[in-house]
């Protein structure tokens, strides 16, 4: 849903797959290697059905679609060694991705062989709570197939386009953006540490919107662009309406 034609040798961008009807499936950043390569690394989606579903695109018997489950991801946060906002690091020894903001940096490092880095549960965590802080959705199976980019607020990460040629979901994208018919966007609510993904934000007795993630105390939800100031609660808890972090578009 993004246009890649912009991208240069070893840039990358948000991107995702929609279904027809404009509904992410699958959000993913999109580094270019080459005018023969591009990779997508996936957040949450499953990556063979995705792989399947690109395929029934392909129309040219050279190009190919592969899943590579041969690579390995770390992160850290801490600024990447050469890598830096939209460019990336690419050399024998893997790929580095610039994954953080100015204020906090984070670097992802994929490569082919497993470094044995064990889990850190917190860190993890506080990784997650970072891209939900940012506006990055991050997707659970039932999550999948409900909202359109605009109600995702998937334009502050620059991540789809309304010029480019057609892609399934482009024409609602378009007319929901041509039209002026967003309506919903994101929201980040603190202090909802007991909160799921799908559970109504309310205020008082008035539904208003849905919780999409979650992260600790974080919870990122849809929720109506113009709403009535007032507190807002997640299964009777208050939660706190903060702003949207930025510096994590590409």
């Amino acid at each position: 849903m993004s246009d890649i034609a912009t991208l240069g040798d070893g840039q990358w961008q948000w991107s995702g797959w929609l279904t027809p009807k404009g509904r992410v499936i699958a959000l993913f950043a999109v580094l270019r290697h080459s005018a023969e390569r591009l990779d997508l690394v996936v957040l949450d989606a499953d990556v063979d059905a995705l792989a399947t579903s690109l395929r029934r695109y392909v129309f040219r018997s050279k190009v190919s679609i592969e899943v590579h489950s041969d690579i390995y991801a770390t992160g850290r946060f801490a600024p990447p060694s050469i890598a830096q906002n939209a460019t990336a690091a690419i050399d024998a020894a893997g790929i580095e991705l610039d994954f953080g903001s100015p204020a906090e940096p984070r670097t992802l490092v994929m490569r082919e062989v497993d470094t044995d880095i064990a889990h850190d549960a917190d860190a993890q965590l506080r990784w997650r709570a970072f891209d939900i802080a940012h506006g990055l959705p991050r997707l659970d199976v039932d999550q999948r197939e409900q909202w359109t980019p605009q109600q995702l607020s998937l334009e502050r990460l620059r991540a789809f386009s309304v010029a480019k040629g057609c892609y399934p979901g482009q024409e609602i994208v378009a007319r929901t953006h041509f039209l002026g018919q967003a309506k919903r966007g994101l929201a980040v609510l603190r202090s909802a540490a007991d909160a799921a993904a799908g559970e109504d934000v309310r205020t008082g007795e008035q539904v208003l919107g849905k919780v999409v993630s979650i992260a600790g105390d974080l919870a990122l939800a849809v929720l109506p662009l113009e709403r009535p100031d007032a507190p807002l609660q997640i299964g009777g808890i208050d939660v706190v309406d903060t702003p949207l972090l930025d510096g994590f578009a590409r």
